[in-house]
Order: C-alpha cells, then structure tokens, then sequence
C-alpha cells in the first residue's frame, strides 16, 4: 500500500500562499517616513482611528467584564463556565489574579472617568497605562486571526528546517525562532512575546526556549527605536544607534542562553501538549525536501476552522485575562517608578557602575536603567535634560536591549504558563543590563 504523501499541488499552493499573506502582514518592512513598519502595524493603527474615542469605553467594558464573570466563576464555578474551553481560559483563575483582574476594573474606571487622586489618573500614570492597553487591545484584535497563517501554514517548519544549523548553536533554540526575531524586529515586542506564548502552549518550544526567547528575541520594533532617538536628542545618529541596538541585542541573546537563570529552566515541553517539533533531518532526506514535506503536512491541516479557533482562543485569552492584569500590574509599577524615590534610592550602585566605565553625569541618569523594568519609555524621558551626547546614546541603547517591561511583556511573560516570575525576570534584566553597558560604552566611544 502506497504511504500518503502531503507534497502535492494543493498543499504546496496552500503553504505558499498562505504563508505568503502571513510574511507580507507580519515581517515584511513598509517604509513609513523616515523609518519602516509592518502592514500589521497599519492594521493596527486604522482600528485605533476608527474606534476613535469609544476605545476608552470598550476597554472599560472589557476590564469590568472581565473582573465580574472572574469573581462569579471563583465564588459559584458554573458549568457553563468551567467546561467551555475558551470561556474557563478567560475567566477561571486564581485569588491572586481575580484580585488583579478587579483593581485593573477600578484603576480604569478611575483613570477613564477621571475621579480620585492624581497618583492614578495622571498622565504619567493611568493615561499612559490605558493608551498602552488601548494599543494592545488593537494589536490582539489584528494579530489574533492573522497568526494562523505565519504559525499554522508551513512557513515556520520550513525555515526551522533551513535555519537551524545556524540557530540552534548560537542561541540553543529551534530553526523556527528566526520567525519570531523577525516579527518583533519590524512589528511589536508584545506580539512576538504572545506568538511565543501560543507556540509554547501548543508544543513546539519547550520551557527553557519559550523563556529564552521571550526575554532575549523580543525587541522593541524599529519605528519605536526611531521615537527612542526623537526622545533624546540623538535622531541624526540613528543608522549607529540601530547598529549598536543589533550588535548589543545579539551579543546579549549568544551570553545569556549559557548563563542562570535561562540555563537552568527544565528543557521539557508543556505536559498537556508533549512534543510537536521535528527539525531533524532523515539521512535518506535532503534538508530541503525534507523542510518541504514538513510545510506541506502543516498546510494540509489549515482551514478556515483552525484559523477561527486558533484566534478566538488568543482573543478570549487576551482581552479577559491578560490586558486587565497588566492595567492593575502596570498602573503598581508605574506608580512606584513616578511618585516615590525607590528607583533613585536602589540606583546609586548603577551609578558607580556607569562612572567606572567613564559615562560622563553618572549618577544623574543611574535611575534610568533600572526603571526600564517598569516601561521601555520612561528612561528615554528622565534622559531629556541630560546634556552628553554619548551619554543619551548609552542609555537610550540601553533602554532598548533591557528588553523586559514590566507593563509592556512582562506581564504577558508572567501570566503565561512559562516557569518565570518576576525575580526571575528582573535577574534577567539585571544580566542584560550589566553586560550591555560595557558593550554600548565601547562602541560609543569608537562612533563619537
């Protein structure tokens, strides 16, 4: 009896056409003025505009929906709750995020109707936490039902495949990762962090390579690297800067994959799921053959029902679980960061670090590499009055390379199924930021 075969015209048409629509929407550079983006990048922004100012209301809606089902499903645990798959994912949790879930419902009424004191509402806090949300909202709604055909249509099998010889030495991680350096590079940090998420939970990374790549792959996008630049003064040095972005960022990606506490992450798969990643090659196979046979089975699996399921799941996920936690969480940190002195206090010993290797007004801009942990956009604002040039490209490149952001990924980062918590987050920012400043140092010194 003849062995099926996935390699025919159907599914090659399938795999390369679909896969085609998900490279153009996710990876393929548009030149937007002086920088470039993505086409989900556009998408995102055009339901921005269209939702206009009842985004505020829909996100509202969201966060107290989310924080009431969540306290009835903990109290009386219905069955129409706890044995729908999509339902029990958003809604069943437990005390410690059901407490989240309804102070991020209260912060956001607060900050959208503007009652209570200014430590919440103001623009430094709530504003910014809930304009951060409203773009996450969009960017789940254009990602949730468009990832299918960058995960699910062959594309990642074939360059796993091809690209691992190369990716798997360097950072100890599958071929396919490639796919999601690329998507963060040119969209969002927090898409590349919940495409990992998704490929994690459905078996194709495990524990240790979903960690590493969350915390190591997921860089801020180039127009936000170009704002970076605007922010501090330094937008005419900006080819060098995005140089020493990529230089630092890989640099950093090849150290950390060897070192605690990435290391030392079990190299297992998620026990619901098992493994579902074959990138070794058959002898009797040629890598390109093989990575074709593989694409062609992933296609032939590719529907319209899997794309339906596939981004209801992320939407649900997304919308009732994870933005609420990250307003609560996010609105804690960013509170901390503006209103108190504990990041001034903590940074002195970053202050002798930066002065040791010769950073001119050391102590002034100290604070500024450790509240990155908080959000990727404050350093670049506490550096604004800084009159060293060198010293704005140092921490501006800094806050870039940190990578994890509390309000931005780290949320996303904690709230997944991933073994990393928030001391183990901060360690790697620590270790992110004491390797980088030696690196970025020197090359400042050989461009300026």
């Amino acid at each position: 009896m003849k062995q099926h075969s996935s390699v025919n015209t159907k599914n090659m048409l399938k795999f390369i056409l679909c896969s085609a629509f998900g490279i153009l929407m996710f990876l393929v550079p548009i030149p937007q003025g002086e920088s470039f983006t993505t086409l989900l990048d556009f998408l995102k922004t055009g339901l921005k505009n269209l939702f206009g100012g009842s985004l505020d209301y829909i996100l509202l809606v969201l966060l107290i929906v989310s924080a009431v089902i969540s306290l009835i499903d903990y109290i009386a645990k219905p069955e129409f709750i706890r044995k729908n798959h999509y339902l029990k994912r958003a809604f069943s949790t437990t005390p410690f995020y059901l407490v989240s879930k309804i102070l991020g419902a209260v912060f956001g009424c607060m900050v959208v109707f503007h009652v209570g004191p200014e430590v919440v509402t103001s623009v430094d806090t709530g504003v910014t936490m809930i304009d951060l949300c409203k773009t996450l909202f969009c960017i789940v709604l254009a990602f949730s039902f468009i990832m299918p055909f960058l995960t699910d249509c062959g594309i990642m099998e074939f360059l796993g495949v091809l690209a691992k010889p190369v990716v798997r030495p360097l950072f100890h991680v599958p071929g396919r990762a490639s796919v999601d350096l690329i998507a963060s590079w040119f969209g969002a940090s927090n898409a590349a962090v919940i495409l990992t998420r998704e490929q994690y939970m459905r078996g194709f990374y495990t524990k240790r390579e979903a960690s590493y790549i969350m915390t190591n792959f997921s860089l801020v996008s180039i127009p936000f690297c170009l704002m970076i630049a605007n922010t501090v003064g330094i937008a005419n040095l900006f080819p060098a800067f995005y140089l020493c972005i990529c230089i630092t960022g890989i640099v950093l990606a090849v150290i950390i994959a060897r070192i605690p506490p990435i290391r030392t992450i079990p190299d297992t798969y998620r026990e619901k799921t098992g493994k579902q990643i074959n990138e070794e090659v058959p002898q009797e196979k040629g890598i390109l053959s093989y990575a074709l046979e593989l694409s062609c089975q992933k296609a032939e699996k590719f529907n319209l029902r899997s794309i339906l399921s596939s981004g209801f799941e992320v939407v649900m996920g997304m919308f009732f679980d994870l933005i609420p936690i990250v307003v609560a969480w996010g609105m804690i940190a960013l509170m901390i960061a503006t209103y108190t002195p504990v990041f001034k206090w903590i940074s002195y010993p970053m202050g002798l670090y930066l002065q040791l290797f010769g950073v001119e007004e050391a102590f002034a801009v100290a604070p500024a590499t450790l509240i990155g942990f908080t959000d990727m956009f404050i350093p670049a604002l506490l550096i604004t009055g800084i009159e060293s040039v060198k010293t704005k490209f140092v921490i501006g490149v800094l806050s870039l390379v940190q990578i994890i952001y509390l309000t931005e990924v780290g949320a996303i980062i904690i709230k997944s199924e991933i073994p990393l918590n928030l001391w183990k987050l901060f360690l790697i920012f620590m270790e992110r930021t004491l390797i980088a400043i030696p690196l970025i140092v020197l090359f400042a010194n050989i461009i300026l």
